[in-house]
């Protein structure tokens, strides 16, 4: 069985979009071997990869971004699948996948490091900053169901009818007598 079965999509589209892939990385080797000595210090990577995570979210997920997807890819209630076929599904299968978009946003924002110092230490503290605030927001939500499970779990039942919140009544009753 072949990884193409089923699919409207070749070898050639994703040796297509490889070849882009590797002939950036090419133009961007030979652009830094001018740059002088490590043109991105390894102190770098980690704020690059905050950055890269912020970056591939923002183009696969986020609303946003949902208009530079919509050509390659269709969003239903459903979730996201490629559209068309050849290339234009190749690129939609990348569009959903934030790895995919990772490996490319990392490339990308590598290059603007290379050429740009300054330039890419500002957008790098932008996306870096972005992507720290995400795993923050997530943890809390996290923090906070994990906190009302087990507060919910303590307080056992709760009585109420149809309509009432459920959360909070008896302790409401226990503390003030109701």
């Amino acid at each position: 069985m072949s990884a193409f079965d089923g699919k409207p999509v070749g070898p050639r589209d994703y040796a297509a979009l490889s070849a882009g892939w590797a002939s950036m990385l090419g133009a961007l080797l030979v652009a830094a071997r001018d740059r002088g000595e490590g043109p991105v210090p390894p102190a770098e990577v980690v704020p690059l990869g905050l950055a890269t995570f912020a970056l591939a979210k923002l183009v696969a997920k986020e609303k946003v971004t949902a208009e530079l997807r919509e050509p390659f890819v269709e969003e239903t209630s459903h979730g996201r699948r490629p559209r068309g076929s050849g290339l234009r599904y190749a690129v939609g299968e990348m569009l959903t996948c934030t790895r995919c978009v990772g490996f490319w946003s990392a490339l990308g924002l590598t290059g603007l490091r290379v050429l740009r110092p300054r330039e890419a230490r500002v957008v790098t503290t932008v996306l870096g900053a972005s992507a720290v605030n995400d795993v923050a927001q997530t943890s809390f939500t996290w923090l906070c169901a994990k906190a009302t499970a087990q507060e919910r779990a303590v307080a056992g039942p709760v009585a109420g009818g149809v309509g009432e919140p459920a959360f909070g009544r008896r302790r409401d009753r226990e503390r003030f007598g109701r």
